[in-house]
This record gives structure tokens, C-alpha cells and sequence, in this order.
């Protein structure tokens, strides 16, 4: 089954960091029962990557999904606005140093679960991870700051 390509899921999002739009109609079931800690592949649809969300303050399982995530139903924009976000950057992410593990190039909020994105059936291969197992990533790989610095767990 194929996955996504990274430039069509960054078309899902308004701009970088936007939560994205939600690419197919509704199922009848719980964004969960797809969308679990795992990822699921699902006929006819593709893979249904894990919710990250899992261990943001304030968010579970039971979340209202729809509170952020919206049904794409059309390709124009609701109400024509000046709002110019910032494009997703898929580059790879930079090094401290030669030899460094590479710096996350996001924020961490909402996005604690590493392996719903970076691991697992979903993930897609310019950034898996080769080593799943290791649960703490934030204890090697530090977070980008907009201003070019880096933030320290």
C-alpha cells in the first residue's frame, strides 16, 4: 500500500504547524478505532497513521478530534483572506555538530509521540527511525527554535 508523498500531506495544512484537515469523508466510527497507538492499514484508504497526541496535557483517546481536525470537502477556502502562513520545511533536520543525532525541525507540543510519525507502518521511510526501541527521543534529538537556537529538554 502506498503512502502518502510528504509534499500532499503538507498541502493538508494551512500553514506549518496547522492541525491537518481530515482527507477522507467520515467512516462512522471513533478517529480512534484507525488512529490508535499503532497506525492501521486500511483498504482502499491507505494507512491511518497513530494519534500523537496521546501524552499533550489535556488531550486522550476520548478527545473531540474535530475540535481541530476538519472534513476536507471542498478545495476552496471558506472565506478569502490576507493570512499568509509559513510552508512546512522538509528539509533534513540540521546537527549541533558533524555526528550529532539530527534536531527535531518542530515544535514538541502536540507532537509528543514520536513513533506516530517516525515509526510504524505510517511512517514514512526519509524519517524512520532505525531504532524504535529507544522510547526517550528527546534525550538525544533537541528541539529546533524558530529564532535558530536550540531548546534542551
Amino acid at each position: 500500500m502506498a503512502k502518502t508523498p510528504a509534499v500532499v500531506r503538507a498541502e493538508r495544512r494551512l500553514y506549518d504547524g496547522a492541525p491537518p484537515v481530515i482527507p477522507h469523508q467520515p467512516l462512522g466510527a471513533a478517529c480512534i478505532a484507525c488512529h490508535d497507538g499503532d497506525g492501521l492499514a486500511v483498504p482502499d484508504l491507505g494507512y491511518a497513521p497513530p494519534m500523537p497526541h496521546a501524552a499533550t496535557a489535556g488531550m486522550s483517546a476520548l478527545s473531540h478530534c474535530q475540535q481541530c481536525h476538519v472534513f476536507q470537502r471542498t478545495g476552496e477556502r471558506f472565506r478569502d483572506n490576507s493570512f499568509a502562513g509559513l510552508r512546512q520545511d522538509l528539509r533534513r533536520g540540521r546537527r549541533l555538530y558533524g555526528g550529532a543525532p539530527p534536531v527535531m525541525p518542530h515544535p514538541v507540543f502536540m507532537r509528543e509521540n514520536c513513533t506516530a510519525c517516525h515509526a510504524g507502518p505510517a511512517a514514512r521511510e526519509e524519517i524512520r527511525t532505525s531504532h524504535p526501541e529507544r522510547r526517550n527521543c528527546r534525550q538525544c534529538h533537541l528541539e529546533e527554535r524558530l529564532s535558530g537556537g536550540f531548546q534542551r529538554p
